[in-house]
C-alpha cells in the first residue's frame, strides 16, 4: 500500500512575505482516496514535507495494522450535546452542582470559542490562543472609593478549570472515534499564584471566641478543633457523632446552589475527606448541652420543625446557609475582636497550626486534616513544622559515639 504527498500554495505569508506551502497526504482507504492536511510541528510553524512524510508513514502503518480510525465529522457544539447526554448526565457519576458548572463553562466560555468548529479542526494553537485570551480579558470593577478600575475577568484557576474540562471532553472524543489526537493535552495549565496559608494563633482564637455570641460559640469550637471546612460543618448530623470515642465521622458535604438549583448535601468530593476526626473534650461536653436545648426547640416548634438530624440548624431544623454564617457571624466577630479579615477556610489552617505548635506528629495531623497522603500535609504545612535538623543530628551523634558527644556550638 502506497500513498503520496501533494504540495499546495497557502494563503498565509512567511517573514519574507512569500506565500507559505501547504502539504497534504493522500492514501487509499475503503476504496477511496483520503486527503489529510499535514500537521504543523510542535513549535506551531507551518508543516514541512518531512512532517507530511512522517504522518503518511503513520497512516499507512495504522491501515495495514488494522488500527486506522477515520474521525467522524462533527462540530464541537454537536459533540458537547452527545457528551453531556451520554457521559456527564447519562452515567450519573457527576454531582448536580458540577454539571451546572460544566454547563456554564460551555455556554459562556468554551462554546462561543470552539462551538462552530469541526472537532478535527481544533488545533493546539487554537487552545493556546483561548488560554491567552481568557487570562487577559479585563472587566470594570468599582472600588470602595467609587473609582472604576480594570481587573482580570477570569482568574488563572478558572482558566485551568476550563482547560481541564476541554481535555476531558476531547479524550472522550478520541475514545469514541471522533478524534485522533487531543490538542488540549499540549497546552499547559496557567500558573496558579500560591496563596500563603493564614491562621489564628491560640491567643487570637481566644479573642475571637470571646466576642462570639453564645449561640455561635459551639459551631466555631467544633469547626476549629475538628479542622472542618465550611461544607463539612453545615451538614453535621447527630448520627455521625460517636460520644464514646469523642469523634465525628465526616460523611457529607454541603453543595452550594448553582444555576438556580437549591443547595444540597452530597458525599465529599475527595474519598480521603470521608473519615473520623477528633473533637476536643470541651466541644463534646458543649454538644451534650446543645442537644438538650435542640430537643426543647423541637417540642416547642412541633410539626413545624423539619427534623433532618442536623447538629447545627435553624430554629425550625433547616440547614444553615454559608453566606449567613460568614456575613452575620464570622466577619463581624473578627472585626469586634480587632483581628485581620481572614477566610473561613483559614480556620482549618488554624487547627493544623495549633496541632503543630502542640508537637503532634505529622502522621496524626494528616489523619485529623484528612489528607490523602503525608506529602499533602507537608506541602501545605511544611513551613510551619520546626526545623529540628540540628537536634536530630545531635541525637544521632550521641547514639553513634556515646553520651559524651555534644552539639556543634555547645
Amino acid at each position: 500500500m502506497r500513498g503520496h504527498i501533494v504540495k499546495r500554495q497557502g494563503k498565509k505569508r512567511d517573514d519574507r512575505g512569500k506565500l507559505r506551502s501547504l502539504y497534504y497526504i493522500v492514501y487509499p482507504f475503503g476504496g477511496k482516496q483520503k486527503w489529510e492536511k499535514g500537521p504543523p510541528p510542535q513549535d506551531e510553524r507551518f508543516a514541512t514535507r518531512t512532517d507530511a512524510q512522517n504522518l503518511l508513514a503513520k497512516r499507512i502503518t495504522e491501515i495495514v495494522g488494522g488500527e486506522f480510525v477515520e474521525p467522524k465529522k462533527i462540530t464541537f457544539e454537536e459533540f458537547i450535546g452527545i457528551w453531556m447526554k451520554t457521559y456527564a448526565e447519562g452515567e450519573g457519576e457527576i454531582r448536580p452542582s458540577t454539571l451546572t458548572q460544566y454547563r456554564g463553562f460551555f455556554k459562556n466560555h468554551l462554546g462561543p470559542t470552539f462551538g462552530p468548529k469541526q472537532l478535527t479542526a481544533i488545533t493546539v494553537k487554537d487552545v493556546q490562543d483561548y488560554k491567552a485570551r481568557k487570562l487577559n480579558e479585563l472587566k470594570e470593577k468599582k472600588g470602595a472609593d467609587g473609582e472604576v478600575e480594570l481587573v482580570r475577568r477570569n482568574s488563572p484557576q478558572s482558566v485551568k478549570h476550563h482547560l481541564r474540562l476541554l481535555r476531558q471532553v476531547l479524550r472522550h472524543a478520541i475514545d469514541w472515534g471522533y478524534l485522533r489526537a487531543n490538542p488540549a493535552e499540549k497546552v499547559k495549565n496557567p500558573t496558579i499564584p500560591k496563596r500563603e496559608t493564614d491562621a489564628l494563633s491560640p491567643e487570637e482564637f481566644q479573642a475571637f471566641y470571646s466576642k462570639l455570641p453564645e449561640e455561635w460559640q459551639l459551631f466555631f469550637l467544633v469547626t476549629v478543633s475538628g479542622g472542618l471546612r465550611m461544607g463539612e460543618a453545615l451538614p453535621m448530623r447527630w448520627a455521625n457523632l460517636n460520644w464514646r470515642s469523642g469523634q465525628y465521622h465526616v460523611k457529607e458535604t454541603w453543595l452550594r446552589s448553582r444555576g438556580g438549583e437549591p443547595h444540597s448535601f452530597g458525599p465529599p468530593k475527595a474519598p480521603a475527606s470521608a473519615a473520623p476526626i477528633d473533637l476536643v473534650p470541651e466541644a463534646i461536653e458543649a454538644l451534650r448541652s446543645h442537644r438538650t436545648r435542640q430537643k426543647a426547640q423541637k417540642l416547642e416548634a412541633g410539626q413545624d420543625y423539619n427534623d433532618q438530624d442536623l447538629i447545627f440548624a435553624t430554629d425550625l431544623g433547616a440547614p444553615l446557609d454559608d453566606s449567613h454564617v460568614k456575613q452575620r457571624s464570622f466577619f463581624p466577630t473578627l472585626e469586634a475582636a480587632g483581628l485581620r479579615r481572614i477566610r473561613f477556610h483559614d480556620l482549618r489552617h488554624t487547627c493544623a497550626s495549633i496541632l503543630i505548635d502542640a508537637g503532634e506528629s505529622p502522621k496524626y495531623i494528616q489523619k485529623q486534616m484528612r489528607h490523602a497522603s503525608i506529602e499533602m500535609t507537608f506541602n501545605t504545612y511544611g513551613h510551619l513544622f520546626p526545623d529540628s535538623n540540628r537536634e536530630a543530628a545531635t541525637r544521632f551523634g550521641r547514639v553513634l559515639f556515646g553520651t559524651k558527644a555534644v552539639a556543634v556550638g555547645e
